[in-house]
């Protein structure tokens, strides 16, 4: 009777000391969410960014797109001293005269659009700018995002100006200009538009590599015999012609024989050297590499170029006309 007494008293003690541990410890949840509020916040990592480029290789001007404030338009002419337009990323896409916006995936920043001073700048009337850009199969347009920044990619020493021959002290101006971007991504480039006469499918750019080029190459073999820059010349005219402008390029050594044969001169001289005097002078340089290949008669001109166009076959025109940045006026 006693025993069974000490065992009911203990059993009393256990039970009550159990409820009271148990009332003072928290359940587990309780302890986790307790951890939880005590722990530090968890910031989320800021997006990545990765710096893009747009180059532009050619006869190309840039300006406020007149229908989007957010965006800007490269416009280049297509003439027949150049080969058409092509685009390359990791793949490559040949256009026809037209339209195109070039389409961005997420990207961040100031859109300040600064540019460096070496890019000649020059002010256009906003209806001469209308202009080129409604001149359908004279010029490719290209609609983009305002860029953080417009960088040299390019140089080519010369100088500028309004009146012909230009004066003053030479510079080195950007004959190649890059667009520079921030992205969240290299995944989301694409290019669609509308072909002066033709159509277009959308395209997607694989871009692998954080660039992608809009290029306009020369179209004919270079004249090694050329210390006159006249393919670069004539480019920079045919840009200057599209947009309306009165403005000169001059390369060294800033030579009257030059500006006698230079396309941009407006009142130019009796010509230096004709196509006679290039394929003659071509002649040398091939006969003095080949050997076995002699100079032409007047009668067999056509098959001599034919020769000399054989052995000389790819591109190799230096060209460097300008770019330019406009501001348009009222």
């Amino acid at each position: 009777m006693k025993a069974h007494r000490y065992f009911t008293i203990l059993k009393a003690i256990g039970i009550l000391a159990t409820l009271l541990l148990t009332g003072c410890q928290p359940t587990q949840q309780q302890a986790t969410q307790q951890q939880a509020s005590n722990a530090p916040a968890v910031v989320s990592p800021a997006p990545s960014t990765e710096k893009m480029f747009i180059l532009f290789e050619g006869p190309w001007a840039f300006a406020p797109d007149p229908k989007d404030a957010a965006s800007v338009v490269a416009i280049a002419p297509r003439s027949k001293i150049h080969r058409q337009l092509f685009v390359k990323a990791s793949n490559e896409s040949t256009l026809t005269p037209g339209v195109y916006v070039l389409s961005f995936p997420p990207h961040s920043g100031s859109a300040a659009g600064s540019a460096d001073p070496s890019i000649v700048q020059a002010k256009i009337d906003a209806q001469k700018l209308q202009q080129a850009l409604d001149s359908k199969s004279a010029r490719y347009v290209i609609h983009l995002p305002k860029p953080e920044e417009y960088r040299v990619a390019a140089r080519a020493t010369s100088r500028v100006g309004d009146t012909y021959p230009p004066t003053g002290e030479p510079d080195d101006h950007a004959s190649a200009v890059s667009l520079r971007y921030n992205v969240s991504s290299l995944s989301g480039f694409s290019l669609s538009g509308t072909p002066d006469t033709s159509t277009f499918d959308t395209r997607l750019l694989r871009v692998e590599t954080p660039a992608v080029r809009f290029v306009i190459e020369p179209a004919k073999d270079d004249d090694l015999h050329d210390k006159c820059d006249i393919h670069s010349r004539a480019s920079f005219l045919s840009l200057t012609k599209l947009l309306g402008l009165t403005l000169f390029v001059d390369f060294p050594n800033y030579d009257d024989a030059c500006h006698k044969t230079d396309p941009q001169n407006p009142h130019p001289g009796k010509a230096v050297a004709g196509n006679s005097s290039f394929i003659e002078n071509l002649a040398t340089v091939v006969a003095g590499r080949f050997g076995n290949i002699t100079r032409p008669r007047s009668s067999g001109i056509r098959d001599y170029l034919a020769t000399i166009i054989y052995f000389f076959s790819a591109p190799q025109v230096d060209c460097h006309g300008l770019d330019i940045i406009l501001t348009p006026t009222p």
